[in-house]
């Protein structure tokens, strides 16, 4: 096995995940460019389907929410394309860190699913929200996935950021 390799082995999940976090951003560029007229439609006859009931019948409102959620879904086009390129590069730099596999296989799952977990957090509210009649009410179904999601992708920058100072310490005494 090459030594880069025998580096990155224990980062592997991590990068697996920030790799399919940025493909998702990608995918979602993708679909903007494709077929940005029918997501817009999809949000508004979820609107329009419970028009009465959760808009009293105001089509203002519901033009309001269908607007933030083609919001929502770029800020997790945004988000994915970030996020996973954020946790790529810390997931690298993790690998050339002093730290013990476990630590580091751990670090770089965590950046990697946190990464991947917000942005479709950013994506499902903005799907769910024309049919619940409020994009706060759509976040607020969703916290059980943005607080954890959030929290892994700051864990793990605080984690890399800890090591590496650790590194430079444990270095610099060695010089």
């Amino acid at each position: 096995m090459s030594e880069v390799w025998t580096r990155l082995h224990p980062c592997r999940f991590g990068i697996l995940f920030a790799l399919l976090t940025l493909l998702f951003g990608f995918g979602l560029g993708a679909a903007f460019g494709a077929n940005e007229d029918g997501l817009k439609g999809y949000l508004n006859d979820e609107a329009q389907a419970v028009l009465a009931d959760k808009y009293n019948g105001d089509e203002a409102k519901a033009k309001k929410v269908t607007s933030k959620s083609w919001t929502y879904f770029k800020r997790a086009h945004l988000h994915a394309n970030g996020l996973g390129t954020s946790a790529l590069v810390l997931i690298l730099l993790l690998a050339c860190l002093a730290a013990s596999d476990r630590t580091k296989a751990f670090v770089a799952l965590a950046s990697g699913v946190g990464g991947l977990g917000y942005a479709v957090f950013w994506l499902w509210s903005g799907a769910r929200a024309p049919g619940l009649g409020s994009t706060g009410a759509a976040k607020e179904s969703l916290e059980w996935l943005a607080i954890p999601s959030s929290a892994l992708c700051i864990a793990g920058l605080l984690a890399v950021l800890v090591l590496l100072v650790r590194t430079m310490v444990r270095a610099g005494r060695s010089a």
